[in-house]
């Protein structure tokens, strides 16, 4: 099954018990991947207590020091979020949707789904590093949800996704769908060095004020996030900018 592309990703976990409880939700669903941003306290014995058993998906969990580390070989990233709206908004997703999204995606690409802060969820940078959030519509004079259970509901809609699109091909194996790709959709660690070389471009044209950039750059990641970009589309529109900066550059000599 796909499961193994998809990867859970918990930011400054403060609880260590959280991050054990989360690699059993984890392992109850068949997921195994985990990667651990600047947890408060990790090795702990209160994480190793927690997992009841899950010691090998604990004991797998990568440690990292940013969220852009974590995510840098995944090809759709899904933020989660306390929040059904926000002033710029995402596309944001029910956890059945992200369940089947994950699911779908990581037939041929890595997934992430990531959890924030246990009292702050994500930051806004982190946020702009997201394809898309998913919500978990819980009771509003209680909407305090543990992280751990997050997980675990979002695992199991991942499971459940998985298994009926596992089932649907057994049954019809030729009504499976072909992505009309033709080639690999790049990572986002190459995604973010086109948005680096695009920003550059945008300050150098004076098309972006950097000492007030406002949402100029969460913006174009939105917009690029839409779309699947593959190796050759990336290699154009990088190749597009490199010609523009030449001329640019040619132009100042000139001068």
């Amino acid at each position: 099954m796909s499961l193994s592309n998809i990867r859970i990703v918990l930011i400054q976990t403060s609880h260590p018990g959280n991050i054990g409880a989360a690699a059993r939700a984890m392992k109850t669903m068949g997921l195994s991947d985990l990667y651990l941003v600047n947890p408060v306290s990790f090795p702990d014995p209160q994480a190793t207590a927690m997992a009841s058993g899950a010691d090998d998906v604990l004991n797998a969990a990568q440690v990292v020091s940013s969220l852009s580390e974590a995510v840098a070989d995944c090809h759709h990233i899904i933020g989660t979020s306390a929040r059904s709206q926000r002033t710029l908004r995402w596309s944001l997703l029910s956890p059945r949707e992200c369940g089947e999204k994950a699911a779908e995606r990581s037939t041929h690409e890595k997934v992430a789904i990531v959890f924030g802060r246990e009292r702050t969820g994500l930051t806004n940078e982190e946020l702009e590093l997201c394809h898309q959030l998913v919500h978990i519509p819980s009771n509003p004079d209680y909407s305090s949800l543990n992280v751990a259970s997050a997980v675990q509901i979002l695992s199991y809609e991942c499971r459940v996704a998985s298994l009926e699109a596992t089932a649907s091909v057994n049954e019809s194996p030729e009504a499976l769908p072909e992505s009309g790709l033709g080639e690999a959709v790049v990572s986002a660690e190459d995604m973010d060095g086109f948005y680096n070389q695009l920003e550059a471009l945008m300050i150098e044209t004076d098309f972006l004020n950097p000492d007030n950039p406002r949402y100029m750059m969460r913006r174009m990641r939105r917009l690029y996030g839409r779309i699947q970009v593959t190796r050759s589309e990336l290699n154009l529109l990088r190749g597009s900018l490199s010609a523009f900066q030449g001329r640019k550059f040619q132009r100042r000599e000139k001068e």
